[in-house]
């Protein structure tokens, strides 16, 4: 790969895809002060109910590429088109929420006061940079693009470099949507311009998803240049089943948890944590449902397990299960890769795990399932607690005592019981410790990118 050019090869087969042109710093620089010069003269001075109208012509046009898109996603990095059709549909839905919402959730607040009359207001802040990664392409990119435009900023894309494709497409599809030049602006750079993006001062915040690493990097750099950052990071949910769940149930879930898009997943069950007494079983049970799901070409539409994104990845997942097994975890099924082109890495499930092993301490992006035991629910709430992470959690179990004690008590951002981790743009999301800052989706999330002012008007005002 040439500095100035990126070269996509299929994950499923290393087949080339397309090459694409690196832009230039300073092209990328004046992309950025045409944003702001659009969010100045045009955007933000749009009333809100006419930006709104933008995003019901969104939501068609997402839809009307959601086949095209999805194969897309499966030739850039390996989603299972039926998952990425999935994913596109949750984009259009996101848009339609926010078309019917943003008004209701943006209406000035009155606030009594010793004024005459005291009002929150809301108002957009300028040009967000929008840092987004390969896993979910299209659903990470719309997540924090529509609230952040609908309140009336711009949006700059620079997007993962695994995956151009999909931001030309995702161009595209604002183009077609009839929003003006410069409302969304996709560009494709190195990361050495990303740094100069964040330090230039036409940009006024910043939103990013991807690692620990990265994310603690660019809020420190957004620190020291006093910009508004909303972080999304990394994830290692636990998924704890008592001893009165629906083994059935949890099982069938906990198998589309760790399977879903090859297990490179941010919010999903990861470490799984299961009573002692119903461990076995629900371990048996969940081997199965892992037998059941097809891996292979992700342009089958059969297939639910595709390739992980690259070797480098691959390899990784492969060195944590290896070094867990010479720990004592004993492998159920999987734990190495599929003898076949591609990278492709066999759905795994390991039991006798400790709370020390790298499967368990670590964030294992693929599809592995570490089944580690505990005694009751003050131990699932302790092990599941002693993690750096805090996304989300699933709680399997019959009864609503427990139920509320451990929504309660489990260190995260999103909880859900008798389901498996999933988003919603009705609902809030994020989470705490080093899952990142701030909140996507719901009212919550457009919140994060605008000036929230107070206005107080005293005496006579005509």
């Amino acid at each position: 790969m040439q500095k100035n050019k990126l070269e996509i090869r299929n994950p499923a087969n290393g087949e080339f895809v397309a090459s694409y042109n690196v832009q230039a710093e300073s092209e990328v620089l004046k992309s950025v002060q045409r944003s702001k010069d659009t969010f100045e003269t045009r955007w933000s001075k749009l009333p809100l109910s006419e930006r709104a109208n933008y995003f019901k012509s969104l939501a068609k046009e997402i839809r009307a590429k959601k086949s095209e898109c999805a194969k897309i996603m499966a030739l850039e990095m390996g989603k299972p088109v039926t998952q990425g059709e999935a994913e596109v549909e949750k984009c259009a839905w996101s848009a339609e929420l926010y078309y019917e919402k943003a008004e209701t959730w943006l209406a000035d607040v009155p606030v009594a006061t010793d004024a005459r009359s005291s009002y929150v207001h809301y108002e957009p802040l300028g040009v967000v940079l929008s840092i987004m990664p390969w896993n979910f392409p299209f659903l990470q990119v719309f997540r924090s693009a529509i609230p952040t435009l609908i309140a009336g900023n711009t949006v700059v894309l620079r997007h993962s470099n695994t995956c151009p494709g999909t931001a030309k497409a995702i161009q595209e599809i604002f183009d077609n949507a009839g929003f003006p030049p410069y409302v969304f602006t996709a560009v494709i750079t190195d990361h050495q311009a990303v740094t100069r993006l964040i330090e230039f001062d036409d940009i006024s915040g910043i939103a990013f998803t991807g690692s620990v690493a990265a994310g603690q990097n660019i809020a420190s750099q957004a620190g020291r240049n006093l910009k508004k950052i909303v972080l999304e990071l990394g994830g290692s949910d636990p998924f704890i089943v008592l001893d009165d769940a629906d083994l059935d149930k949890a099982a069938e879930a906990g198998a589309v948890a760790r399977l879903l898009n090859c297990g490179q997943n941010c919010i999903a069950g990861k470490r799984f944590i299961v009573q002692d007494t119903v461990s076995k079983e629900f371990s048996e049970k969940l081997v199965r449902e892992f037998e059941r799901k097809k891996i292979g070409d992700p342009m089958d539409p059969s297939v639910f397990v595709g390739p992980l994104v690259n070797e480098k990845a691959l390899q990784e997942v492969s060195e944590q299960t290896e070094d867990s097994v010479k720990s004592g975890a004993r492998v159920r099924i999987g734990a190495s890769r599929l003898d076949v082109q591609g990278s492709f890495y066999k759905p795994t499930v390991l039991d006798n795990v400790n709370k020390n092993m790298r499967v368990m301490r670590e964030e294992v992006f693929g599809p592995v399932a570490p089944i580690c035991e505990v005694s009751g629910k003050a131990e699932a709430i302790s092990i599941a607690n002693e993690s750096d992470f805090g996304l989300g959690a699933s709680v399997w179990t019959s009864k609503k005592e427990n139920a509320n004690s451990l929504a309660n008590e489990l260190k995260c951002g999103m909880v859900f019981v008798n389901s498996q981790q999933k988003s919603d743009p009705r609902m809030p999301f994020g989470g705490m410790k080093k899952s990142g800052i701030g909140r996507e989706f719901s009212k919550y999330g457009l919140m994060e990118f605008v000036n929230v002012k107070s206005i107080n008007l005293y005496g006579d005002v005509n």
